[in-house]
């Protein structure tokens, strides 16, 4: 028996152990299949790069600065960890706005990044020929990971954990939805109340036996080693050529030159070689050679070099590069840190960290959803759209991030029942939430295949146009990949008052807009309950959350009561704009006129059963339809008939910021509550919630930072995590930004630090300068939203 049970020795799960340790958990077992780091660990690069492109990938990789000197005076043990300094280099002009953006948010994280121009990365032998510049990192460093692997162990051991080696792992052992230990090669059980996956590229056959869904594949992934080379510097800055592909490190007077692939090769990890220990392919001098090339064309002095070594092993990538961290949807009481994109080592001090606290405290320590395994699709963990997704997926780990940019491989996993109807009415498709979604609407051909820029739109205008149309008349929007959940029962009324901060004991039809809390009073979800019955109701939410909201409402709406997901039984259409109420009027014999904001009733449109319900996303008169998907397409048909045009999502999201709408995974999220977001409105003090006491403490003692929406001046883009700053200190990161689809004004929602008892009309006196690529631009922070601020149009 084991409290807790870790699956997989290396640099991950042994982090992992040790962390829990550290917690003051003593009965921790680790079981590893082989010999410790004989997975991937044993031949990763070594590289240590604290800054990442986002923050919570940031957060996560700094830790290492921290901890791999510690673990040298803890154990006694030597972890290899030096500290070299790097560049990124750039030879695109795109890059460089990439580079200050990632600049800024390392600053701010206290790091020392700078933008430097391409002469002044000075390293011997460097030829510079095309490259514009590059961010300089002087916290990048090496670690020799075999070396942090045992100090690791040896300090977890020290903790109490005690780690096995040569015992494998057949099956995960599950009831009723919750993990209960494991059974062994020769059929033993141990029983266990957590387990932690992190058998990296053997995870997903575990997962896939127990349920879950893990989106990761393993693949062949390259790098040689050259023979020493006289002059090197040491130490040798880590190098990224990131619009070559490649990155290079010095060894011991030697360098270490790697790449991230398109079209990468796929291993089964279960094959002939699988359970092998230390596995190594054979050379693929076709995949590297143009890693190679690039790496000639960067040090000219490699021509007369040989290569001592070609190291071909595996590593596990995921279906979005991102990693799979967290509680798993499907199964209460199993965690996973799994799917590391080559980044395993350097975020092992991180990772071990917010998953020890996670597992520990039962909810995330953090705000981890980028990076969390509960955004997890399961139709993304099918084997062939996996295999699919490494033709791109491994490659876009040094890619260039364009904003808005779209997936190519693995496409068309989830359509709405209406997919056809908006593919002929123009939609330009794009993956949002694992749907296919119209993010815009070509009026011709010319609109259709539009360049990534990162600065101005190219379809911008487009939204304009759109949203310029429930000016007077009526748009459609494509609502159906949000979440949808039928609960009911003779205790789901005393569930849902307990989960809502608002009141949801309203009468039939009325649906109300709540958060649901956490007990520290953080947002877990943002949704609509409406009252369909005594005992039924309809909760909506976020597409992307749909997954997470699930396996959260199972986990915490106790009582006499069922949840069912009916997300695909149903397609919804957005009806909305002035001419809404006309429109359905001549569609249907149902009364339109008297019908509130905020309520829902059954109705028929164009002979079709449906249930309307009054609330907008975009701060326009209208409704949502939702529709039996097998009847949907009659309703749009007589609706474009009658006039209405589509909105994509693009100009949904710029509606959305010009009325100030928060938006879940970016505004709104675990580690913010209601009275610091500005949705103090949404709570009903008369009653108990979850949540309730954090929140009456936090409305005692008053609030320290404000989620704020800003009018930046001068800006063309504004996307997440750009520093605000007040005197030149910075004071707060944005949550979102969009263009306003009907005011053109570049807007930002922002968190920032306040002093307690600070009104929004003294915050919004202050001066703010928000940072976006290295440029500042005036931003005054707003009272009320620039659109409609009284809400007229929306409830006319």
């Amino acid at each position: 028996m084991a409290r807790t049970l870790i699956i997989g020795g290396g640099a991950v799960g042994l982090s992992l152990a040790y962390h829990l340790t550290r917690r003051g958990e003593t009965d921790v077992l680790l079981l590893e299949r082989n010999q410790l780091t004989s997975g991937t660990s044993w031949h990763a690069a070594g590289i240590v790069g604290p800054l990442r492109a986002t923050a919570a990938m940031t957060r996560l990789a700094m830790y290492a600065g921290e901890l791999f000197p510690r673990l040298e005076a803890e154990t006694g043990l030597s972890t290899g960890y030096r500290r070299t300094g790097g560049y990124w280099l750039a030879r695109d002009a795109a890059r460089m706005d990439e580079l200050h953006r990632i600049a800024s948010l390392g600053r701010h994280f206290g790091l020392t990044p700078s933008v430097v121009t391409g002469g002044a990365v000075q390293v011997p032998g460097l030829d510079t020929t095309g490259i514009i510049g590059a961010l300089r990192v002087e916290e990048d460093a090496n670690v020799n990971p075999v070396d942090l692997c045992m100090a690791y162990a040896k300090a977890a051991r020290a903790g109490g954990a005690v780690i096995r080696e040569g015992v494998n792992v057949a099956a995960l052992l599950v009831e009723g939805a919750r993990v209960t230990g494991v059974r062994l090669d020769d059929g033993s059980e141990i029983p266990a109340d957590r387990v932690a996956l992190c058998a990296g590229a053997w995870s997903k056959k575990l997962a896939d036996g127990a349920g879950v869904a893990l989106p990761l594949q393993a693949v062949e992934h390259m790098y040689v080693v050259t023979e020493p080379m006289p002059h090197l510097p040491h130490p040798y800055p880590v190098i990224r050529d990131l619009d070559r592909g490649i990155y290079v490190k010095g060894d011991a007077g030697k360098l270490v030159i790697g790449g991230f692939e398109p079209f990468a090769k796929c291993w089964n990890p279960h094959g002939l070689d699988g359970d092998r220990p230390f596995v190594e392919f054979s050379e693929d001098w076709d995949q590297f050679a143009p890693f190679m090339e690039a790496a000639l064309a960067l040090i000219p002095s490699l021509e007369a070099t040989g290569i001592q070594h070609f190291m071909n092993g595996p590593e596990s990538f995921t279906v979005d590069s991102r990693p799979l961290i967290g509680q798993t949807n499907e199964v209460d009481g199993l965690f996973v840190a799994a799917g590391m994109n080559s980044v395993g080592v350097m975020s092992s001090a991180g990772i071990g960290r917010v998953l020890a606290d996670w597992i520990v405290e039962g909810a995330s320590p953090d705000d981890l959803w980028g990076v969390d395994v509960a955004r997890v699709d399961p139709l993304t963990a099918a084997a062939d759209h996996v295999a699919t997704r490494m033709e791109e997926a491994v490659a876009d780990v040094f890619a260039l991030h364009w904003p808005f940019k779209q997936p190519k491989a693995g496409r068309d996993l989830r359509r709405s029942a209406l997919h056809d109807r908006w593919a002929a009415a123009g939609a330009v498709f794009g993956l949002t939430a694992g749907w296919e979604r119209g993010l815009w609407y070509a009026a011709s051909d010319a609109e259709r295949d539009l360049p990534y820029s990162v600065g101005a739109q190219a379809w911008q205008e487009i939204a304009h146009r759109e949203a310029a149309v429930m000016e007077d008349g009526t748009a459609l929007i494509d609502l159906s990949p949000f979440g949808k959940f039928d609960i009911s029962g003779p205790g789901a009324l005393m569930a849902l008052q307990w989960l809502a901060a608002g009141n949801v004991d309203a009468g039939v039809g009325r649906a109300v807009y709540t958060p649901l809390l956490n007990a520290k009073g953080g947002i877990e979800a943002d949704v609509t309950i409406t009252r369909l019955g005594p005992d039924r109701f309809r909760l909506t939410s976020g597409a992307a959350t749909r997954w997470r909201d699930l396996a959260w409402l199972r986990r915490n709406a106790t009582g006499d009561m069922t949840v069912r997901d009916v997300t695909e039984a149903e397609v919804v259409i957005g009806v909305m704009g002035a001419g809404s109420r006309d429109l359905l009027i001549s569609l249907s014999p149902d009364d339109w006129q008297d019908f509130p904001f905020a309520t829902a009733r059954g109705v028929t449109v164009a002979g079709a059963p449906c249930r309307a319900t009054r609330v907008s996303f975009v701060g326009e008169l209208g409704w949502e339809l939702s529709i039996p998907a097998a009847t949907g397409g009659a309703v749009f048909d007589a609706l474009q008939a009658g006039g209405a045009s589509p909105l994509g999502h693009y100009a949904l999201d710029g509606c959305r910021i010009e009325k100030g709408f928060r938006h879940w995974g970016h505004d709104l999220g675990p580690a913010i509550t209601p009275l610091e977001a500005g949705l103090g409105f949404t709570i009903d003090w008369g009653k108990d919630f979850l949540g309730k006491a954090a929140l009456e403490r936090q409305k005692a003692e008053g609030m320290t930072r404000r989620l704020v929406l800003f009018d930046v001046d001068g800006a063309t883009l504004i996307l997440h995590d750009e520093p605000i700053r007040e005197n030149g200190k910075v004071v707060g990161l944005t949550t979102s930004g969009a263009k306003g689809a009907r005011t053109r004004r570049v807007l930002a929602l922002g968190l920032v630090a306040i002093a307690k008892g600070e009104t929004l009309a003294e915050t919004s006196a202050r001066q703010f300068e928000i940072e976006i690529a290295g440029r500042r631009y005036p931003a005054k922070a707003l009272e009320r939203p620039p659109f409609d601020p009284t809400g007229k149009r929306m409830r006319a």
